[in-house]
């Protein structure tokens, strides 16, 4: 009987590190490599990106990318930044979407990468609850407002305005909330209010639970807050994926402004949510996200590095060539027809 029951302790323990040898590499997920009618190997580059307007050029980059037969763009949906900076430290993403000061901080702390690109300007919306009475931020004293992340613009831009408006800077608290959790903490009352990218606060908008109080580009004209980043080993060893992504990324962009309901529609595809979602943020009002003038200028990148010094996200000033790498961006942007009936519906 002792026997028997070290041999079945024996069989279970072998029987659960094959399980979790499954699970660890998940050889479901590996696919096989993508030939062309030719038979030559179609490259593949992951990007990482949030479900937020201000990514929507890489899911339209990696749509259109479908019917390239030597370069694919594979658009991986995350939910939060620190999930998306720890997958790019860790080099399972040589490529992503991410806050700028969060790249500027990566590259102080000695990770390897480059800003490449941008991603949009304007896109992020401050939102209130529907029957607030708050005219300002100086009405909001004392209340509890979420952002991305304290590495975001968007607490930057709050922290200005506040100074601006003769705001204390500890008389509100801000919470770090995960995007897709704003609009419910706010109809929970967990909440007085957000500042992030879109659609979630117009999520809160379509819901009735709340209204804008400000428009990004009240704050900061020309809003940046997410940045296209690449990792130095990438720009060492494939320097041409880099380009075609960035020149991938120009396109879409400059479609995206012009074609606004077909991005809705890939974009909600992309990002499981509702096209009329997406509708309403891309449109109401038209200049609420702008996929226009995306090469990061020497101003740009020195104005967001100099709040992110004052707000001690960055513990000392770099210089802009340790972060930003311009080499990859097209000197002229041609117009790219992607054929409407290809679309998601």
């Amino acid at each position: 009987m002792k026997r028997k029951n070290y041999v079945v302790q024996v069989l279970v323990f072998i029987l659960a590190l094959l399980l979790i040898g499954l699970f660890r590499f998940k050889p479901w997920q590996h696919k096989a490599p993508l030939v062309n009618s030719q038979g030559a190997a179609i490259k593949v580059l992951t990007v990482g990106f949030l479900p937020v307007t201000c990514h929507l050029t890489c899911p339209v980059t990696a749509f259109a990318s479908k019917t390239s037969s030597t370069m694919r763009f594979d658009s991986r949906l995350y939910h939060d930044w620190p999930t998306v900076a720890e997958a790019f430290k860790s080099g399972r993403l040589n490529a992503t979407f991410m806050l700028a000061p969060m790249a500027m901080q990566m590259a102080s702390e000695g990770v390897g990468c480059k800003i490449v690109y941008l991603g949009h300007r304007d896109g992020s919306t401050m939102i209130i609850a529907k029957n607030s009475t708050a005219k300002s931020l100086k009405d909001l004293e004392g209340k509890e407002i979420a952002i991305p992340s304290f590495e975001s613009n968007q607490y930057l831009v709050l922290l200005h305005a506040m100074q601006a408006q003769g705001v204390p800077k500890n008389s509100i608290k801000f919470v770090q909330l995960a995007p897709p959790d704003m609009p419910s903490a706010l109809a929970a009352h967990a909440i007085a209010g957000y500042f992030v990218g879109e659609p979630f606060a117009g999520a809160a908008q379509l819901s009735g639970v709340g209204k804008v109080l400000y428009y990004s580009y009240q704050l900061w004209p020309h809003f940046i807050s997410c940045v296209l980043v690449v990792s130095d080993s990438l720009i060492k060893n494939h320097p041409n994926q880099i380009r075609d992504l960035v020149r991938g990324i120009a396109e879409s962009g400059k479609w995206a402004d012009t074609h606004r309901l077909l991005a809705a529609r890939i974009g909600a595809h992309y990002y499981h949510q509702k096209v009329k979602l997406l509708d309403f943020v891309l449109t109401n009002p038209p200049g609420r996200v702008k996929y226009e003038h995306l090469t990061p200028t020497d101003a740009d990148m020195l104005d967001i590095e100099r709040n992110a010094y004052a707000a001690g996200i960055l513990k000392k000033m770099i210089p802009l060539s340790q972060f930003l790498d311009r080499q990859f961006i097209p000197k002229t942007i041609p117009n790219v027809n992607i054929n409407a009936l290809s679309c998601p519906p």
